[in-house]
């Protein structure tokens, strides 16, 4: 079994993941669904080191046997780049391939918020991006830089797990330090990236207190820093950077964050209509009153004060949900299983006039599955 051949076929395929797992056979991620390929014969153990092997340096493979675990990017020239992930179960290797693209969407193309491009050319301050894992934060990250990279001189440094889009030095400088091969650990490239006299600083995960007191600093000091982290909407994203502090130092935490924080980009994937998924955006900007909330400790009406700043291109996941269904784009069931609030979901829906209110799983009213 070839490597390069699977991911040949994934990509022929259209499939944004490829899992190899003993004892199963290749299994791709499909508009996000899994789907095994039935030709293939299930994977054995010593399948599985030779695929490692082919994907892997000598360098890799030593850091792997130590740590257990490895990311890293492999390419297929004139067929895709891939995040690799390593990792034993049940003591043999699994193997776990996302694509990425070689061409760098663009905010428009991706159907994001045209807000966006407003937000990422903010001069200071602290971007999160924010979703659950696979729901394509790296993909508008890189979409926001492109927009920077064509619009702005500035001097952009990232630090990824690994690097997956390759910016080319459009108006902007930029330079990508993959973490294991180019520095140590998150915190450290940070420390050092501002020392190296950047504009922006982009990091791929914010994982640890080390490097959000870090990257809080950084914002403070006139520098514009993005960051992601795994949580689902705005408040949660809130709550979570403040709750990463001792109980004692949380207030200043807030009164520190109300001042740095510019947006709060909040996304999930939904199945397209017809094939294929789309991004629905939550968008929180920062303004007066949400800042306010967060130095009060009163995160629980920054929902409601979303809602209220559409005229200001804020939205909540519901607004987002709702608008992609009335645009016929996603059907309501699919929107319904992936909100975390179906009830005010229901409610924009049945604004629209599509929804009954009293349906508890959001039955349309009428005939069809369209909004009218």
């Amino acid at each position: 079994m070839d490597i390069d051949e699977l991911l040949k076929l994934m990509v022929e395929k259209s499939a944004s993941d490829l899992h190899l797992t003993v004892p199963s056979p290749p299994i791709l991620r499909i508009d996000g669904t899994l789907v095994s390929l039935p030709d293939m014969p299930p994977l054995e153990p010593t399948d599985m080191a030779k695929l490692f092997k082919q994907v892997t340096i000598t360098k890799q493979r030593t850091a792997f046997k130590k740590e257990k675990e490895l990311d890293f990017a492999y390419s297929v020239e004139g067929v895709a780049r891939f995040r690799v992930n390593a990792l034993f179960q049940r003591g043999s290797i699994s193997l776990a391939f996302r694509r990425v693209l070689v061409d760098i969407p663009s905010i428009e193309g991706l159907g994001l918020p045209v807000i966006l491009k407003d937000v990422i050319l903010k001069p200071r301050g602290l971007i999160l991006v924010t979703g659950p894992a696979n729901s394509g934060k790296s993909t508008t990250m890189a979409a926001m830089i492109r927009h920077l990279n064509e619009n702005a001189s500035k001097n952009i440094i990232t630090i990824e797990d690994p690097v997956e889009y390759l910016f080319p030095n459009n108006k902007c400088i930029i330079r990508q330090r993959d973490l294991g091969d180019d520095t140590l650990s998150f915190h450290a490239a940070l420390v050092h990236a501002l020392r190296h006299d950047p504009d922006v600083v982009i990091i791929g995960e914010m994982r640890d207190l080390d490097t959000i007191s870090t990257a809080m600093t950084a914002a403070e000091t006139g520098h514009l820093v993005v960051g992601t982290l795994h949580t689902v909407d705005a408040a949660q994203s809130i709550d979570r950077v403040i709750d990463m502090y001792p109980f004692g130092q949380q207030q200043q935490v807030r009164l520190q964050l109300s001042q740095v924080l510019e947006a709060v980009v909040s996304q999930a994937l939904l199945p397209r209509i017809g094939g294929g998924r789309v991004a629905a955006v939550e968008i929180m900007l920062a303004n007066n009153v949400i800042k306010r909330l967060i130095r009060d400790h009163k995160i629980f009406e920054v929902p409601p004060n979303i809602e209220m700043g559409s005229r200001e291109g804020m939205q909540t996941l519901e607004m987002a949900m709702a608008d992609l269904v009335k645009k016929g784009m996603v059907s309501q069931e699919d929107a319904m299983a992936k909100c975390s609030n179906p009830a005010k979901l229901n409610d924009l829906m049945y604004r629209a006039g599509a929804t009954d209110p009293n349906a508890s799983k959001g039955r349309m009213v009428g005939q069809g599955a369209g909004i009218r």
